[in-house]
């Protein structure tokens, strides 16, 4: 590995094995999100799409690619692999990763604002007082929902502090990728193998 690149770890289906086999590269598809949260599909696809349109601002996406491919960029980071599932190692140009805060996300999954700093926060904390609000998420799901768009879009924009990463050496730091192709490929990683081990 070249000092312009980076490890990336990504726990998978092993169905992408097929896909990796007969295209050479590894796509996440709006199936395949859809399949796996159930109930939870549309939630999940709406935070998705966000994420996938702030980071194509950030890294180029390809044309035929409709969502990143998770990853971890040390391998303690990295979910185990189980039954019907496959880590890919892979080493990537820098260029093409996309840099994020995971802990940060839990905002966008809640749909609550993320603030910048403790002041921030203390600060919107008052905000919504003086509007007898008791949560963010209330603008999204609650009874205010529609109501307030400019709270709505306020909050959307602290989204953003997602990829705030100043340090990669932050456990919660994560790694997007918009594609895993067989040329990155350093190791395929079954369960009961280690991730740890090196080629």
């Amino acid at each position: 590995m070249c000092a312009d690149t980076i490890r990336l770890y990504t726990r998978q289906n092993e169905k992408t094995l097929l896909m990796l086999a007969h295209g050479g590269r590894i796509l996440t598809r709006r199936i395949h999100v859809s399949l796996h949260f159930g109930d939870m599909a549309q939630h999940y696809l709406d935070c998705y799409d966000w994420f996938t349109r702030e980071a194509a601002r950030r890294v180029p996406k390809p044309a035929d690619v409709e969502f990143p491919i998770w990853c971890a960029i040390r391998p303690e980071s990295c979910l185990l692999p189980v039954e019907g599932t496959v880590i890919y190692i892979v080493d990537v140009p820098r260029e093409q990763v996309i840099f994020f805060d995971d802990a940060k996300w839990d905002y966008v999954l809640n749909q609550i604002y993320l603030p910048s700093d403790p002041e921030d926060e203390a600060a919107y904390f008052r905000h919504l007082q003086e509007l007898g609000v008791n949560s963010s998420f209330e603008f999204f799901q609650g009874r205010y929902a529609g109501r307030y768009p400019e709270e709505v879009r306020r909050i959307r924009e602290s989204w953003r502090r997602v990829f705030e990463t100043p340090d990669l050496s932050v456990p919660s730091v994560c790694g997007n990728i918009w594609e895993i192709r067989q040329e990155n490929l350093v190791r395929i990683v079954r369960p009961g193998e280690s991730v740890f081990e090196t080629i």
